[in-house]
């Protein structure tokens, strides 16, 4: 009787020792002269638990976590008795709290099927998407991107639709689509699990935006730190072609779109779409003045579409099951959801995806489980290295995008970074600054000076040197450089440093802030 066992290849799983425990599991399995049959799949995103072995039984699959090279043996024994009990084992897996309260829309396959499986893929709903994307028209696909109020997940929340529909009415003999896979930001990594754990969603994705806007061509650029990432992709694209669901003639519809692999420069800056433009081309990362627009003039001079990972991965489910299923989630002008990503000193760290509207409360403790430490949390840096801290009296307010702008922060990617009590909020706030330094481009004055001016000032503060004046001092640069940088990483470095100062001025050694009073 063949037994099928899953064992993740994805990044985290495999640096806590996923790939030892796969090859434990076929050699105790050939000794024993067992059929068993080893899926590399996604991980689910309980961090704490990689590496997760699922054994597939008559009941579903049955979770064992975390699995080292010694548990092998006595979890073969629990297998060919139908996940029987373990000190490992945590029952069925779509039961465990952590992804039972989740709503998994652009992750619903993650962690389900074999990446590089076109037959796995579709049999889960795979490329009904694009299949119906190849009989509309390009203004029905952009509508129904519109429709869906999906917006750009890479931190903008620009509208998708938006942009999809400036390229669709730019007149232009070539036209490109480009996902920024330049996941840089700490504390985020829901774009290297999909393209690790279900790549042939983003393709799919870059697909349908190809039909939007009349495009053949797309362009994946995957930082240089994602191996893995580039291996699974890589495959998948392959895996794809072969079906024929990229190529020259896709499904037999004479519609073209390809695309092309890239390996980032290794620069935060790349991030940034217009700096990514410039890397594509071959060139050194550096910011271009807007107007024009990428959407205008691109690639190559060309109209482009640039979308981030989760944006394009998201695409498929709204054109297969409609934009107001897509829309049916999420508040306000945030709709849908959004993958959160949970790091730093958090007891269960991972992937979240849930719709828009929950608390950031909810997300440190209902699914966080608070800290790792044990201590109690003092600041939740959320969007990156560019995001706000924010103190324990904002942690109710609702995860969306206009309601972070209110409080002066953002959601940016999802990343969600956790500290305790311990934290020295100006020793970190000197860190952002020092951050954007290194990683400027040097195209614009007030990023490349004003991040070094910014980091001797908070250093002065730290050392005692004349802080309230200082402090001043630093508010008016960080003025200027939300006013006078020509991309977000010179005008949103302050948003971490103001935030500290703001909230937790005796990290500084500094008075608090009067209160405000209103009549």
């Amino acid at each position: 009787m063949e037994r099928i066992l899953y064992v993740p290849l994805d990044t985290a799983a495999l640096a806590m020792g996923a790939d030892a425990v796969a090859d434990a599991f076929r050699a105790e399995a050939a000794r024993r002269g067992l059929d068993l049959r080893i899926v590399r799949n996604g991980s689910r995103g309980l961090h704490w638990l990689e590496p997760l072995v699922e054994v597939a039984t008559p009941a579903g699959r049955i979770a064992y976590g975390p699995v080292a090279p010694e548990d092998v043996l006595s979890i073969l024994d629990a297998a060919w008795t139908d996940g029987a009990a373990h000190p490992l084992r945590h029952g069925p897996t779509e039961d465990i709290p952590f992804l039972k309260k989740q709503e998994r829309l652009t992750f619903a396959r993650v962690g389900l099927i074999d990446p590089l499986s076109i037959p796995d893929y579709e049999a889960h709903g795979g490329f009904a998407g694009l299949a119906k994307a190849l009989d509309m028209a390009p203004e029905a696909i952009v509508d129904a991107v519109t429709g869906s109020g999906l917006r750009g997940r890479g931190g903008a929340a620009f509208p998708t639709g938006v942009k999809w529909r400036t390229v669709l009415q730019t007149p232009a003999a070539q036209k490109y689509i480009v996902c920024n896979a330049d996941e840089g930001d700490s504390g985020t990594f829901s774009d290297r699990m999909l393209m690790e754990g279900d790549p042939c969603a983003l393709i799919e994705g870059m697909a349908i935006a190809g039909l939007a806007v009349g495009a053949t061509r797309g362009y994946i650029y995957v930082r240089s730190e994602y191996p893995q990432a580039e291996r699974v992709l890589a495959g998948a694209l392959r895996a794809a072609r072969e079906a024929g669901w990229l190529g020259d003639d896709i499904q037999g519809s004479g519609r073209a779109f390809d695309i092309e692999l890239r390996r980032g420069a290794g620069a935060y800056i790349c991030g940034e779409e217009t700096s990514l433009l410039e890397s594509l081309e071959g060139r050194r990362g550096l910011v271009r003045a807007k107007p024009p627009l990428p959407a205008v003039r691109g690639l190559f001079g060309c109209p482009t579409v640039i979308n981030n990972v989760i944006s394009l991965a998201t695409v498929p489910f709204i054109l297969a099951r409609g934009a107001q299923a897509y829309r049916d989630f999420g508040m306000g002008r945030s709709r849908g959801t959004l993958p959160f990503q949970l790091a730093g000193n958090i007891r269960h760290g991972g992937l979240v995806e849930k719709a828009f509207g929950l608390t950031l409360r909810e997300l440190l403790f209902d699914f966080g489980g608070g800290s790792a430490s044990g201590r109690p949390l003092k600041a939740i840096q959320v969007g990156g290295p560019l995001g706000a801290y924010l103190p324990e009296s904002q942690w109710d307010t609702p995860l969306d995008y206009e309601a972070f702008l209110a409080i002066s922060a953002m959601l940016g990617h999802g990343g969600v970074v956790a500290f305790d009590d311990t934290a020295d909020m100006a020793a970190l706030a000197e860190y952002a600054m020092e951050f954007c330094a290194i990683e400027s481009c040097g195209k614009c004055t007030p990023c490349r000076i004003g991040s070094v001016r910014g980091t001797e000032v908070i250093r002065a503060i730290r050392e005692g040197r004349d802080r309230e004046t200082r402090a001043e001092l630093l508010r008016d640069l960080c003025d200027t450089m939300m006013a006078g940088s020509l991309c977000a990483l010179g005008g949103m470095t302050p948003y971490p440093v103001l935030s500290a100062l703001r909230h937790f001025p005796e990290d500084f050694g500094l008075a608090a802030e009067p209160a405000l009073h209103t009549a």
